[in-house]
């Protein structure tokens, strides 16, 4: 729970609420459906990316995992799969794009995986974290990741 006084927002339980100053009595808060996400973590593929000629020859694992942010509430109130985002369809773009192609960097990946889920998907914002679980490196035993952010 973040709180802030003043003229910035207050976060409380994934919700963005007005300061109290900036409303007048009686009236409610303010909410912000940007705050609204679904996440979807742990979504594993075998891929052919990486720097290395032997990464893009053997392949590896890979673990993917999603934020996106769109309203919710029509979903909530309805109940209806039509209202939402449909994660069988997000986790299967996420499978399409990191099963094909060759990229070297973990960045590339994530970008071309933002792109299609923007693309396909009624979101406003979207953050993609890839995850080369066993990368060629001594010292690493927990993977390395890239994590991004796109409107």
């Amino acid at each position: 729970m973040k709180k802030a006084f003043g003229s910035t927002t207050v976060r409380r339980f994934g919700c963005t609420l007005e300061p109290p100053n900036s409303r007048t009595a009686g009236q409610p808060y303010a909410f912000s459906p940007m705050s609204d996400r679904i996440l979807i973590h742990g979504i594993q593929f075998y891929g052919y990316h990486g720097v290395h000629a032997e990464e893009r020859t053997l392949g590896q694992r890979f673990q993917v995992d999603v934020e996106l942010r769109l309203d919710l509430r029509e979903a909530g109130r309805r109940d209806d799969l039509g209202a939402t985002v449909d994660y069988g369809k997000v986790t299967a773009a996420v499978m399409e794009v990191g099963g094909s192609g060759q990229c070297q960097l973990l960045e590339r990946l994530a970008e071309r995986i933002a792109a299609v889920l923007i693309e396909r998907f009624a979101v406003g914002e979207v953050t993609v974290r890839v995850t080369k679980l066993h990368p060629p490196m001594s010292h690493v035993t927990g993977g390395v990741s890239v994590e991004i952010t796109r409107p």
